[in-house]
C-alpha cells in the first residue's frame, strides 16, 4: 500500500465530512446518549458513513474501527494493518457550539499509528503524515506547509483537554511542570500544535479511546514527537476495548513518567 498516495483521497474525504458537520449545525441537531454517556448526534454518524465509503474504496480490504460502528456494536476482525475513524472528535466541544472540534483517521500497521489525518472543519485547516514520509498542514485555499516539532525552549508550552482537565493532570502539572505555560486546547487538535511547533508537551492522566488518538499520533509521529505510555514505553494500539489508559505525547521532550499521577 501506497500511504503516501492515499493522504489526497483520504483528505478529500475528510473534507467532506467537515462539510457535512457543518451543514448539521446549520440546521440544527438533537444530541443522543451513547451506553457510556458520551453525547452523539447527526453530524458524528454523517461524517463516519462518509468517511468508511472513502476508505472502502481507497484501502479496500483493511478494516475499519470506527466509534460508531464499535457504539453499534460492529467490530470488524483485525490483521496487522487496520485504521481507527473517530469522525467528529470533541462532540461536547461540537453540541456547546466550540470550534475545537475534528475529523480523524490513522491507520495502524503493527500496533503504530503510520498514518493519519486530522481535519478541524471551523478552521479549514487539515493535518496529514506518514511516519518516515511527509507531514504538512493545509489551510482552506489548499496550499501546504510542512510539519516539524520545535526544540523545546526554557520554558515549556503544555497542552491540556478542554474537556477532560481532571485532578490528576493539575496535580501533575502543579508538581512536575510548575512553570509551564498552560494552553488549554479540545480534540485532536493539541497533537496538532506539537507536529506544528506551536507547543511542547501534551500529557493525558484520563482514559481515551484509540480512535481518538492514531490520526494525531501519526502526524506528531510524522513531525518527528513521539508519544509514550504511562511507564514511558510507546503508546502501541490494538489494545483490549480499544483503550488509552493515559500517555504523554511530546516534540522529542522525555518528560516525568505519568504513572505516580494516574488514578487506580
Amino acid at each position: 500500500m501506497d500511504l503516501a498516495a492515499l493522504l489526497d483521497p483520504l483528505g478529500l474525504a475528510c473534507r467532506e465530512a467537515g462539510e457535512a458537520i457543518r451543514a448539521v449545525r446549520s440546521r440544527g441537531f438533537a444530541v443522543e446518549h451513547k451506553g457510556d454517556l458520551s453525547p452523539v448526534t447527526e453530524a458524528d454518524r454523517a461524517a463516519e458513513a462518509i468517511i468508511l465509503a472513502a476508505l472502502a474504496r481507497h484501502a479496500p480490504g483493511v478494516p475499519v474501527v470506527a466509534e460508531e460502528e464499535v457504539a453499534a456494536g460492529r467490530i470488524p476482525a483485525l490483521g496487522e494493518s487496520f485504521f481507527l475513524v473517530d469522525p467528529l472528535d470533541g462532540t461536547r466541544e461540537f453540541v456547546r457550539g466550540g470550534d475545537d472540534y475534528t475529523a480523524n483517521i490513522g491507520l495502524v500497521v503493527a500496533g503504530t499509528p503510520v498514518l493519519g489525518l486530522v481535519l478541524a472543519p471551523e478552521q479549514g485547516r487539515l493535518w496529514a503524515g506518514v511516519v518516515g514520509g511527509v507531514a504538512w498542514v493545509e489551510s482552506h485555499d489548499g496550499t501546504r506547509a510542512p510539519l516539524a516539532v520545535r526544540t523545546p525552549g526554557e520554558r515549556l508550552t503544555v497542552v491540556a483537554s478542554k474537556s477532560h482537565m481532571n485532578q490528576a493532570t493539575r496535580d501533575f502539572l502543579t508538581t512536575e511542570l510548575p512553570d509551564a505555560e498552560l494552553v488549554s486546547v479540545g480534540s485532536s487538535l493539541k497533537f496538532c500544535l506539537l507536529a506544528q511547533g506551536k507547543a511542547d508537551y501534551y500529557p493525558r492522566l484520563s482514559p481515551t479511546s484509540e480512535w481518538d488518538t492514531a490520526a494525531g499520533h501519526a502526524v506528531l509521529l510524522a513531525a518527528g514527537g513521539q508519544v509514550d505510555g504511562p511507564g514511558g514505553a510507546p503508546l502501541g494500539y490494538g489494545k483490549p476495548g480499544f483503550l488509552n489508559p493515559g500517555f504523554a505525547a511530546s516534540a522529542g521532550w522525555k518528560g516525568p513518567k505519568l504513572a505516580p499521577y494516574m488514578p487506580l
